[in-house]
């Protein structure tokens, strides 16, 4: 016989489910059991374990107000950002945008070294296609300098999205090795110079700053993230909460270039959505019954 505490019971895992499985189609796509078994049950040897950092970081919730953060970050240098603009259709296809972007992270973090390299194949392949100028100056995707750009602006953001919203933020010894874990991709997609160390990703991050500046596109693509956003009405408070968390980890110069609160209260509450939001997607992943030990948000 059922009793009535059940009922409760029953209605939070249901309502814990529908969030997971909304969260999972959205960031891996609709085939994403599937996808995470070719990922995981392929067998050979992997460039990292469930111990490693970059493991540890890329499997965590917090990568949703990370990613959010990386692409604003990214889209402060005017060449990476007219790639974007002119080459990757993020209006028009954002969600496979990201679940493309998502499952090259899983493979290239969790997969074998086999698959990692011909997903890396594939994207390096996709790099030299793209090709283009803004304001005079031109720029290729496979350019090593602005691979460089993008990956140092994605890793600070994961790096300080874990640390502030995971609960378990990394010792100074393992965020350094997190940060020499994410070159082995990164160097075979073709970035050179990079750094070894917090201290040096802080360095390199800076060296750019003379680079970097707000233009039309980087406001247009801060507007759709942040104000028009391509999620179901019902679903926007959850997205704004993560969006807000990933503005709170923003840089202040940063927040600035981009019309952003820079600091006080607004900042204050968006660190707080922040928190909540990754705990709020972190029990929505856990109530999907198909999930393995380990996983996050980014493959289920």
């Amino acid at each position: 016989m059922t009793s009535p505490l059940d009922l409760p019971r029953a209605a939070s895992r249901a309502a814990q489910r529908r969030l997971g499985l909304a969260l999972r189609s959205k960031v891996a796509g609709d085939d994403a059991p599937e996808r995470a078994q070719r990922i995981w049950g392929a067998e050979g040897e992997r460039w990292f374990t469930a111990e490693d950092p970059v493991w540890r970081v890329n499997a965590d919730a917090s990568m949703f107000p990370g990613g959010i953060a990386a692409l604003l970050l990214q889209s402060l240098h005017p060449l990476a950002m007219a790639g974007v603009a002119g080459h990757s259709g993020y209006k028009g296809d954002p969600w496979g945008r990201l679940q493309r972007t998502s499952h090259y992270l899983a493979v290239t973090t969790f997969g074998t070294v086999e698959d990692a390299e011909q997903s890396i194949a594939v994207v390096r392949s996709v790099h030299r296609r793209v090709r283009g100028e803004h304001e005079g100056v031109p720029y290729a995707a496979d350019d090593p300098h602005l691979l460089r750009w993008v990956h140092v602006a994605e890793i600070w953001s994961f790096l300080q999205a874990f640390q502030r919203y995971s609960g378990s933020p990394l010792s100074d010894a393992e965020a350094d090795l997190y940060v020499r874990q994410t070159n082995v991709a990164a160097s075979r997609l073709g970035a050179t110079d990079l750094p070894e160390s917090v201290a040096e990703l802080d360095e390199v991050l800076a060296a750019y700053r003379p680079e970097l500046r707000v233009t039309p596109a980087a406001r247009e693509a801060t507007r759709f993230m942040l104000l028009n956003p391509p999620v179901p009405v019902v679903a926007r408070p959850g997205y704004a909460l993560i969006a807000a968390g990933g503005v709170a980890l923003l840089p202040r110069w940063a927040r600035r270039e981009l019309t952003l609160p820079v600091f006080g209260p607004g900042v204050t509450v968006a660190a707080g959505a922040g928190a909540l939001s990754t705990a709020l997607v972190r029990w929505g992943m856990a109530g999907l019954a198909d999930r393995r030990p380990g996983d996050g948000p980014i493959e289920d």
